[in-house]
C-alpha cells in the first residue's frame, strides 16, 4: 500500500547559465511578454552548467519520499544511458521504482534549461519517452493501492490517460491530484470537466487557469495592490470555476505574488516566502506536492498546508536543480521560526 503514486515525465535536466543572456519584454494592449534573448550568430559564454534529474513526475516523487510519505512513480524511460542513472537516482531517495515503464527504440526526456540572470529560466524540451505511455502499459490495479494519486504535466499522447486516470480515481474513492500542464489545457472546458469534477485538488499557475476558464485578470488594476490586500476579483472567479465538488481545493500560483486558493468556504492567499532566487525550475512541483502532502498529514488545514508548500518551494528556487532544496516537515518548521512574519490570509468566507 502507498500513500501517494505519482504519474508524469522524467527528464535529464542540463543547466546552462549565461550573463550573456538579455531579457527583452514586448508590450501589446492586452499583455506584456518578455523573452531571453542571445546575440544571432554569436558564440556565448557560458558561466555555469550542471546536470540534474528531474521531471515532474519524479520531481515529485521525491519531495513526497522526502516528506515521509511511501511513494511510488509510473514514468517512462527510453532505452539509452540515461534510463539506469534516473532509476538509481529513485532508489537512493526512497522511491519504489517497480512501476517505471522501459521503452524500446526510444529516448529519455531531456531538458536544457537556460537560467537568465534574473534567476528565471527557459527549458528546450525534448520529451521522449514521456510522451508515448499508453493505457496498456499501466496496471491500473495499481492504483487501488494507494490513498493518492498524483499526476504531473503530461506529454504528448501521454495526456488521453487524464480522463481514464479521472475516472478510475472516482469510481475507487481514491483522491485525485492534478497539475495538468498546458498541453492538456489547451484542450479546454468541456475537456476538463470530468476531471476537475473528480479532483480533490487542482493546482494551475494563473495563465493556465485563465487559458482553461477563458478569463484574463483586467490590467486596470494594479495586481501588487491585491498581493497585499486581496484577490483580484478575476482570479476568484477563476478559482470559482476550478473548484468544482463539495471537499475540493482550487489552487492558483502566481509566481512572485503568490498562491491563491478556494476550498468551497474560504478564499486564502498565500505570499511568497522570502528566498534568494537562484533557479525557479522545479518550484511548481515542490509547491505542489508540499501542499498534497500536508493535506495528507494534517487532514484539510488549508492554511498550513498553503504555508508549508510556500517554505518548500522558496527552499527549491534557492538551489540549482529541481530537487536539491527539498525540505523535511521538521526542517520547514524551522524556517518558518526564521520568518515568524510570515502568514497565509484568509482573505473572506465565501
Amino acid at each position: 500500500m502507498f500513500d501517494v503514486i505519482t504519474i508524469g515525465s522524467a527528464t535529464l535536466d542540463i543547466f546552462v547559465e549565461s550573463d550573456g543572456a538579455n531579457i527583452v519584454s514586448v508590450n501589446s494592449l492586452k499583455k506584456k511578454t518578455e523573452f531571453m534573448s542571445f546575440p544571432y550568430g554569436a558564440k556565448v559564454e557560458i558561466d555555469g552548467f550542471s546536470r540534474n534529474i528531474g521531471g515532474g513526475g519524479i520531481n515529485t516523487a521525491a519531495n513526497f519520499a522526502n516528506l515521509g510519505l511511501k511513494t511510488s512513480t509510473v514514468i517512462k524511460l527510453g532505452d539509452d544511458e540515461i534510463a539506469p542513472v534516473i532509476k538509481k537516482k529513485m532508489e537512493h531517495d526512497g522511491v519504489d521504482t517497480s512501476n517505471i515503464i522501459q521503452a524500446k527504440n526510444d529516448f529519455t526526456g531531456l531538458s536544457i534549461i537556460l537560467v537568465s540572470f534574473q534567476g528565471d529560466r527557459t527549458v528546450l524540451a525534448h520529451r521522449g519517452a514521456n510522451a508515448t505511455i499508453s493505457e496498456d502499459e499501466i496496471d491500473f490495479n495499481l492504483f487501488k493501492k494507494t490513498s493518492w494519486i498524483y499526476v504531473a504535466p503530461l506529454a504528448g499522447d501521454t495526456n488521453k490517460l487524464l480522463d481514464k486516470i479521472a475516472d478510475f480515481a472516482g469510481q475507487n474513492n481514491i483522491n485525485l491530484a492534478i497539475n495538468a500542464g498546458s498541453t492538456a489545457i489547451k484542450k479546454g472546458e468541456k475537456y476538463f470537466s470530468n476531471i476537475l469534477k473528480t479532483a480533490k485538488i487542482v493546482v494551475m499557475n494563473k495563465e493556465e487557469a485563465s487559458m482553461l476558464t477563458k478569463i484574463l485578470v483586467r490590467p486596470d488594476t494594479k495586481e501588487e495592490k491585491f498581493s497585499k490586500m486581496q484577490i483580484h476579483p478575476d482570479v476568484i472567479t477563476m478559482l470559482k470555476k476550478l473548484y468544482c465538488k463539495k471537499g475540493s481545493i482550487a489552487v492558483i500560483t502566481d509566481g512572485k505574488y503568490g498562491v491563491y486558493c478556494y476550498d468551497g468556504q474560504k478564499l486564502y492567499h498565500a505570499p511568497e516566502f522570502n528566498a534568494k532566487v537562484v533557479s525557479t525550475l522545479g518550484a511548481g512541483d515542490a509547491f505542489s506536492s508540499t501542499f498534497v502532502a500536508s493535506i495528507n498529514k494534517f487532514g484539510n488545514d488549508v492554511k498550513k498546508a498553503l504555508t508549508y508548500a510556500s517554505v518548500n518551494a522558496a527552499a527549491v528556487i534557492e538551489k540549482f536543480g529541481a530537487q536539491e532544496g527539498f525540505l523535511t516537515f521538521e526542517q520547514i518548521e524551522e524556517k518558518l521560526k526564521e520568518q515568524p512574519q510570515y502568514e497565509v490570509k484568509i482573505i473572506n468566507e465565501a
